[in-house]
């Protein structure tokens, strides 16, 4: 169908304009453009009046259209354009690399092999963690029972030290022995057998000559021995402990989550919590005293 003649054509538009002014249009567009704005004396006004101020602005430093750049403005565009480039680059390794891992990840799963697995590491951490939280807080809570005790603060004193090694090593399978913190200023005042959530466990009290007592509480733990790498998720010793053997098994942990602080640790599936209402830092010292021992 031929246009009519006599019809109006369409306004013409700014961007159109934008682009007839900037010299952006090829020249069957700028002919066809032109043509419109015969037709159209607001647009055409206002095309005109741009067209000047480009010329206007242009000439305030027309002189320096044919100069040099300086050397430091050129040496700086290529240093940008030189980072741009590498930017690019990156991009486009990153997003290739990212492509390979979800295209491989996907593959995986989809043939069953990676979800199951990363599930029930996942499940075998949460137990361990969950584990090892109940054994502090069951350790907080013994203390808090039986430290203010004045007659039975144990069920088997000091003067019976061996005997009370003895039965708990029996009870709790596994040979015990009682540290010496003579050297810390506190001595033995007992212990006692206590039941726990992976079995028997055990608590030693000490007391210095003030009366301040402390207790360490072990025994097994079931999901600390089942991966013994999982135990260093926990944060590692500090600095000021002593070197250990295998810090993927022992590592000493603070814990106020209880009633009674403490500092704790796991070892070849062996729980040791020795806690007290002392500062962090009496409580590492003697902790440490503990370890070198145990």
């Amino acid at each position: 169908m031929k246009p009519d003649p006599n019809e109006s054509p369409a306004n013409v538009t700014e961007d159109e304009l934008h682009a007839l002014v900037d010299a952006r249009l090829d020249p069957a567009q700028r002919s066809a453009l032109q043509a419109r704005l015969a037709q159209d004396p607001q647009a055409l006004a206002t095309s005109r009046a741009w067209q000047q101020q480009r010329e206007a602005l242009a000439g305030l430093h027309r002189e320096m259209l044919g100069a040099e750049v300086p050397t430091a403005l050129a040496a700086a565009a290529h240093q940008a354009s030189v980072r741009q480039q590498q930017s690019g680059r990156w991009w486009r390794w990153g997003g290739m690399a990212a492509g390979v891992l979800c295209a491989f990840g996907l593959g995986w799963m989809s043939h069953g092999r990676f979800a199951p697995a990363a599930g029930g590491a996942l499940a075998q951490l949460a137990a361990q963690r969950s584990g090892v939280r109940e054994f502090v807080h069951q350790a907080s809570v013994a203390h808090m029972v039986y430290a203010p005790e004045v007659r039975h603060p144990v069920e088997v004193t000091a003067a019976q030290q061996e005997h009370l090694v003895q039965w708990l090593s029996k009870r709790l399978q596994r040979p015990l022995k009682v540290p010496d913190l003579s050297a810390e200023g506190y001595e033995l005042v007992g212990g006692r057998l206590l039941p726990g959530s992976d079995g028997a466990r055990a608590q030693f009290m000490f007391q210095d000559k003030a009366g301040e007592r402390i207790t360490l509480y072990l025994g097994a733990m079931k999901a600390a021995g089942a991966s013994p790498a999982l135990v260093s998720a926990r944060p590692t010793a500090p600095a000021a402990l002593p070197p250990v053997a295998d810090v993927r098994e022992s590592a000493f942990s603070f814990s106020e989550e209880g009633p009674v602080p403490g500092f704790y640790w796991v070892e070849q599936g062996f729980g040791y919590a020795l806690t007290g209402k002392l500062s962090r830092e009496q409580l590492m010292r003697l902790a440490q005293a503990v370890y070198r021992q145990l």
